[in-house]
């Protein structure tokens, strides 16, 4: 560890909670797009925030046309390490106590605010450990970019744009996610499955179900709609789906029931509690007339089971070491009289190919009259956990914490998934729910100068 690096940075604690105070008082939240902002004002403000405090603090800097800003730690180096952070942020929402979502406190040791941990923070960790080797003339024989984009939140159009002109450098780090380390994302792969029938004439009979927001996000919410069905005879059911499965059943209508659950990402389907599904057990224990429409419906149970997130319905399940388990949600439902359409968010392990995976769910389905369409699958990304960039991340991890350094996978996607020698790095400590995307979003000042040690120590390491 280089000592005067070290002791800079924790002088230098005031100084970053000034700065992050003014990055976060920009409302950064995507906009109309506008000439020359491409992401509309708060975005376009906030990433020439960044640029112009990385050129007052003496980088070389660069705008590539509102999309992304640039900073080198020394132009006249070769380029070897690209740091990639973003300075957008997901909308306030609802719920703040203790603080207004852009109107950033310090408190208790933390300091609140929208994007304080996703992703303003992390990226002034960033600019202050190239800040720190600067000011301390640390040597190094390899060039250093941090790259700040400004639409990660909203489809990360803005990194398109700038890898369309520039190279990627030979290793990229993203202060996106959490310590340790991750490696690995596994791949993606969405499914619709469908079925067209007869409108039945026989009452009670269902008329429509709708649940779901979006195929990346487990419902929160289902409604049912019915005609003729006596509600009296469905109070029962309701009470029983509501037990088994931990969701609210309510009557919310004269010929209305409203499921409610818990939302979750389809990284992570098992957190939550899918609405949807249980809504789909509801009707098959309702006393309803055997249809084509209930055949499809009890068809679709038999795939997603309630409480099944590991695709062994679809004849999916797998698991290998590095990337673990293979997760499956179904989260978009449309059912009426005479159609039936869901669709499904799985993702994959390294293992998983068309053959094994695809191929299988998609005779499955089929071998139950159902109709099936693939969205194909995505794959997944993995940089080697014994390379000498992972390696020496680690190492910089362990030498500044104390904690043990190690490579992990996950479910979900960053801002490296299409770089070939990309992996995120921080600057969470593990274990801290940081609140981002949530209400109340924060940063512990002893993680933002820990993060801000371990980027200075990995730099050291990789560019000295």
């Amino acid at each position: 560890m280089n000592d005067s690096v070290n002791k800079w940075i924790e002088e230098h604690l005031d100084q970053y909670i000034e700065d992050l105070k003014d990055f976060v008082s920009i409302n950064s939240v995507q906009g109309s797009y506008e000439q020359g902002k491409p992401f509309g004002d708060g975005p376009f403000d906030a990433l020439n925030f960044a640029i112009d405090l990385a050129d007052k603090y003496g980088f070389s800097v660069n705008n590539y046309q509102g999309y992304v800003g640039t900073a080198d730690l020394d132009p006249a180096l070769p380029r070897s390490l690209d740091m990639l952070a973003h300075c957008d942020v997901v909308p306030a929402g609802e719920g703040w106590t203790v603080t207004e979502p852009f109107k950033p406190v310090v408190k208790d040791g933390r300091i609140y605010g929208r994007g304080t941990s996703d992703d303003k923070g992390p990226l002034l960790c960033a600019l202050y450990a190239m800040r720190a080797i600067k000011e301390c003339g640390v040597p190094l024989k390899k060039g250093v970019r941090l790259i700040m984009g400004s639409d990660e939140e909203t489809g990360s159009v803005d990194i398109s744009k700038y890898y369309a002109v520039e190279p990627e450098a030979e290793m990229t780090f993203s202060p996106d996610a959490e310590f340790p380390l991750i490696n690995i994302e596994k791949g993606r792969f969405h499914g619709d499955i469908s079925k067209e029938f007869e409108a039945s004439k026989a009452l009670p009979k269902l008329v429509s179900m709708e649940a779901g927001v979006a195929v990346n996000a487990v419902p929160q919410k289902a409604v049912l709609k019915f005609e003729g069905l006596d509600m009296n005879l469905a109070e029962e059911p309701m009470n029983e789906v509501a037990k088994e499965c931990g969701v609210e059943c309510i009557q919310t209508g004269v010929d209305e029931i409203t499921v409610t659950g818990v939302s979750a990402h389809a990284s992570t389907p098992e957190t939550g509690k899918n609405a949807g599904i249980a809504a789909l057990l509801l009707v098959t224990k309702l006393p309803l007339p055997e249809c084509e429409q209930i055949t499809a419906i009890k068809n679709v149970l038999k795939l997603f089971p309630y409480g099944v997130t590991d695709g062994s319905g679809l004849g999916i399940k797998m698991c290998d070491e590095e990337s673990h388990d293979l997760t499956c949600t179904l989260d978009m439902f449309h059912i009426t009289d005479t159609e039936l359409n869901v669709q499904f968010d799985s993702r994959t392990p390294v293992m998983a190919t068309r053959e094994n995976c695809e191929d299988v769910a998609g005779k499955t389905v089929t071998d139950l009259g159902l109709d099936w369409t693939s969205h194909g699958m995505v794959p997944p990304h993995v940089v080697p956990s014994d390379s000498d960039f992972v390696k020496k991340l680690l190492n910089a991890y362990e030498t500044v914490t104390g904690l043990k350094g190690e490579a992990m996978a996950i479910g979900g996607g960053t801002y490296v998934h299409e770089l070939k020698n990309g992996v995120a790095f921080g600057a969470v400590l593990p274990g801290v729910d940081t609140r981002m995307h949530g209400a109340d979003e924060f940063f512990d000042l002893d993680n933002i100068v820990i993060a801000t040690k371990v980027y200075a120590e990995a730099i050291i390491e990789l560019c000295s």
